[in-house]
């Protein structure tokens, strides 16, 4: 039976459109009415705002290219598409990938050799003129940066990758937009209706009691959570740095504005969303601000309304925080919220057991990891465009002690073979997964060796965990850190630029050249790899993970399934080890025993085959 809001939704559609709309409604309404309504029924104009933004969703849902209502409804049809054995998602700058939109297209190949069919591209939308925080600071939700292309050249890089079966990815950044936002713009002016946009105090009373309880995520960077306006005559939420205005989710037109710009950018071919920032959304006094029930309720309602208008679409949850706030993320399946979630800590404790040659802590991880919700996937990681923030092992490590020991490990500490970058008073890592490895800086044969062991090693868990498995920028090629951003007034203070290098034109040339050490020996390596994950249904991210017992404490042994067994040492030395004492029966076509060269990673099937990194004998 339609409702009185339904019928708000359906009246815009041509008929064609109204029937399956009509039952995805029936299904996903009574979540977004429920979220939306507790959040915002106090106003006493919520049945008009609700009924309007039905009827903006009906009007996108209507004006949804016929190839991706095709898509939607093939993507229906089979809910786990993303969550197989068989994705590999990269994420990329577009100005450092391909320098524009167009040459990103141009870059399909190179995807498509790697083995990749989920492209996350970094921010590629508007940003604020001058410092911007790598594009996360949006001056425009709808507009491609004028250096990058434009809205055409997006819309025929979402064509081309889609005839590639490659999903895009884009950063819909939910936390805040930039100072010269037309939204900020407007506050500033003196609109009263875009003042509520965000979060203004027309003193210290309020920042200062929130202060007492709120973290710093810049605290060296951007001190504080709030900063002086004079054009707006009040102190403005600012939870990263000054230029970001944090938008006032109270404000039910900030949800319908929101979502809206979502839904057009999924119009064009946007398959999914890195939805930026998503536990700060809801401020609340005498909390941290952050992972508030609201925030969750907004990510739900989100998500009944893109299951109601563009149900091909995912969501992607980019929550950096302990383990046990990540399962939030995927809602319940009453009311699930993101489809994908970046699995931080795994990724954070991949290099602490590298660090300490101990899987104590990455253990803990995996042990207290939950089985995914249906239709959900991990997305699981080595490096990214951010830096490693050691906080989210708080939990794991028993002691921040621990955490500093392993930070000095990869800032080039006594013994250590990695050349990271201290970030955030040391606080946090940053670097390309080669120099964090040890193999950027090898200096012979066999460090260069065992620097590829550990890349592969750390990749591995990350393809075997059960996920999304996302390669960073380069990594493929072995690419090293990149220094020059110290020479450039705007970037110098901020060692995240060491990991965002243009990808290096020589590298790539010699991509195929398996024959000698360097970029061709680091891709064949990952392109065997991928490969290999890609013959294991054990490997879909809904299959069982099981940890065993194993007495060496440096040896991860982890099973998927009952016939799928990932052996990695994660240590310099020589590890012999007993198959039997791992308690997961026979294995045919395997001896008693197999040894783990230093970092090195063996893949088991009942099969009775077995793949390698190297590192096994």
């Amino acid at each position: 039976m339609h409702t009185p809001y339904s019928e708000r939704l359906l009246a815009v559609l041509p008929v064609h459109l109204r029937a399956d709309a009509a039952r995805r409604y029936a299904e996903h309404g009574a979540v977004l009415y429920q979220r939306l309504e507790q959040l915002y029924g106090v106003t006493g104009d919520f049945p008009r705002w609700y009924g309007a933004l039905l009827e903006t969703a009906g009007q996108l849902h209507a004006a949804r290219p016929a190839p991706l209502l095709a898509q939607d409804a093939a993507r229906s049809a089979t809910p786990q598409w993303f969550a197989s054995e068989q994705m590999l998602g990269y994420s990329a700058y577009v100005r450092q990938f391909g320098g524009t939109l167009r040459g990103v297209a141009g870059r399909i190949e190179h995807l498509r050799a790697a083995g990749v069919n989920y492209l996350h591209l970094l921010p590629f939308l508007r940003p604020r003129a001058g410092e911007n925080d790598g594009g996360f600071a949006l001056a425009s939700f709808d507009d491609v940066d004028p250096a990058l292309g434009n809205n055409d050249d997006l819309d025929a890089l979402c064509t081309a990758l889609r005839e590639a079966g490659i999903s895009l990815c884009a950063d819909l950044v939910l936390n805040h937009v930039a100072d010269d936002h037309p939204w900020a713009l407007g506050a500033a002016s003196g609109e009263a209706a875009l003042r509520e946009f965000f979060h203004v105090y027309p003193d210290r009373t309020l920042p200062d009691r929130f202060e007492a309880t709120v973290g710093q995520v810049f605290p060296q960077a951007a001190p504080g959570n709030f900063t002086w306006v004079e054009d707006v005559g009040g102190w403005v939420w600012t939870t990263f740095y000054p230029f970001q205005w944090d938008l006032n989710y109270a404000n039910p037109a900030v949800f319908a504005e929101v979502t809206a710009a979502l839904l057009r950018l999924a119009n064009r071919g946007v398959d999914a969303f890195r939805l930026d920032s998503t536990a700060f959304l809801w401020k609340r006094e005498g909390s941290s601000c952050m992972n508030q029930p609201e925030a969750h309720s907004i990510l739900q309602a989100l998500r009944a309304l893109v299951d109601i208008v563009a149900p091909g679409v995912l969501l992607k949850a980019e929550a950096i925080v302990p383990t046990r706030h990540l399962p939030a993320y995927f809602g319940t399946p009453a009311a699930p919220e993101c489809q994908l979630a970046y699995h931080s800590t795994l990724m954070a404790a991949g290099w602490a057991a590298l660090a300490e040659q101990d899987t104590s802590m990455l253990r803990t991880v995996i042990a207290t990891t939950p089985p995914l919700p249906p239709g959900a996937s991990w997305i699981t990681y080595v490096r990214c465009h951010d830096d490693i923030g050691w906080k989210v092992l708080a939990d794991e490590a028993g002691s921040m002690s621990r955490l500093d020991d392993v930070a000095a490990f990869f800032h080039a500490g006594p013994g250590s073979f990695a050349n990271g970058v201290p970030f955030q008073s040391g606080q946090a890592t940053n670097g390309s997964a080669a120099a964090l490895a040890g193999y950027d800086d090898a200096g012979g044969a066999d460090e260069q060796a065992d620097g590829l062991r550990r890349l592969l090693l750390l990749h591995g868990l990350a393809y075997a965990f059960g996920g999304v498995p996302l390669l960073y920028m380069g990594d493929e090629l072995g690419a090293p850190n990149d220094d020059s951003y110290r020479s450039d007034p705007q970037r110098a203070h901020d060692t995240r630029w060491v990991q965002r290098a243009a990808l290096d034109e020589v590298r790539l040339a010699r991509r195929d050249d398996v024959g000698t050490a360097g970029a061709g020996a680091v891709f064949a390596a990952f392109g065997a790899l991928a490969a290999q994950r890609r013959a294991q249904p054990a490997l879909a991210a809904a299959q069982p993970r099981r940890l065993l017992p194993c007495t060496d404490g440096a040896v991860l042994a982890l099973m998927r399934g009952e016939d799928f067994l990932s052996l990695s040492n994660f240590s310099g030395r020589t590890i012999t080890l007993t198959l039997a004492s791992l308690e997961a029966g026979h294995w045919p076509g395997q001896p008693p025993q197999v040894l783990l060269a230093p970092w090195g990673m063996l893949w088991l099937t009942r099969a009775g085959d077995g793949n390698d990194s190297g590192g096994a004998h």
